[in-house]
């Protein structure tokens, strides 16, 4: 008996899509970071806000990943 062909619906994520979900994480992050060290060094103070800018930057990115796959899904 042969087996059903099962076609792609050309619908959900493709590699282009995965390397752009990975660069919005790592960007996030980097930026957040970024903007921490500044902060840190006009302020004066030690890790203090780069670690925040760490986490919002985590925060963010996670925000928008969850976006980008929600409008994928669709």
């Amino acid at each position: 008996m042969p087996e059903p062909s099962v076609e792609p619906s050309g619908e959900g994520l493709r590699g282009r899509d995965l390397i752009g979900l990975g660069g919005l994480l790592v960007g996030a992050i980097v930026a957040g970071t970024l903007l921490g060290i500044a902060l840190d060094h006009a302020a004066g103070t030690t890790p203090v806000f780069t670690l925040l800018g760490v986490f919002a930057g985590m925060a963010l990115g996670a925000v928008g990943f969850a976006l980008r796959i929600r409008a994928a899904a669709r």
